[in-house]
């Protein structure tokens, strides 16, 4: 089955430079603080979630390539094997979905970046509604979060194509400041880029709670800070 096999870094690096054109071609991005994610070793981007434009917005403003993690709805007729191409993870959002989460792990495990939407669908993007997903991969994996705000993409007035911001208009990534879900815990990544062990953070379902809501407070205040910094 299509859906076993593992994602590409290669796929994935092709997808950051398709969404560097499309991205820079069709609007105008300002990245901010691209320089807190870390050079290498595994790292879960978590993106606030107001527009269908922040995955891809993300994947060519980010400064390595991302793996995101993509509601199975979006994985329909000649976009399902594209998405797959460019290393992007089919995730089934109404049940555990074991292929997935062994999927985004292995991204992790081999030093990459997981692109995460913790609030699990489109709403406000203001981090009000959590998932534990987002606890459970920094925590299962040790890997840090790097918290990230796109804001503008929502943006209505002025719009010639419905659905999406107006073109040539401005759209602010800004990245905030890498920590680890559970206060104290420490990295078991190697040097480089390798592979990681696995986190060393507790991972019951009480650890796990208290992860999110350490993990809430980070992701919520980085986006007042973000709000602040651009007007928006």
């Amino acid at each position: 089955m299509t859906a076993s096999v593992p994602p590409s870094e290669k796929g994935a690096e092709v997808g950051r430079r398709i969404g560097v054109g499309l991205m820079y071609g069709l609007w105008k991005p300002r990245v901010l603080g691209a320089w807190r994610v870390p050079a290498s070793g595994p790292v879960v981007l978590a993106v606030n979630h107001a527009h269908n434009l922040d995955g891809p917005m993300l994947m060519g403003t980010a400064p390595r390539p991302v793996h995101f993690l993509i509601k199975k709805e979006a994985f329909v007729g000649p976009l399902d094997p594209f998405l797959r191409g460019i290393g992007q993870l089919k995730v089934d959002r109404s049940s555990t979905d074991r292929t997935a989460i062994t999927q985004a792990l292995d991204v992790l495990s081999e030093g990459g970046v997981l692109g995460i939407f913790p609030e699990g669908t489109r709403g406000e993007g203001d981090f009000a509604s959590l998932r534990a997903g987002l606890a459970y991969f920094a925590v299962r994996s040790g890997a840090p979060i790097v918290p990230v705000a796109v804001l503008g993409s929502g943006e209505r007035q002025g719009r010639l194509i419905r659905g999406l911001p107006p073109l040539k208009s401005r759209v602010d990534v800004v990245f905030g400041e890498a920590f680890e879900a559970q206060e104290g815990a420490r990295s078991s990544a190697k040097g480089g880029g390798g592979r990681r062990v696995g986190g060393s953070g507790r991972r019951t379902r009480k650890a796990l709670d208290e992860a999110t809501v350490r993990i809430q407070e980070r992701l919520t205040g980085h986006l007042e800070n973000a709000r602040r910094l651009t007007g928006r």
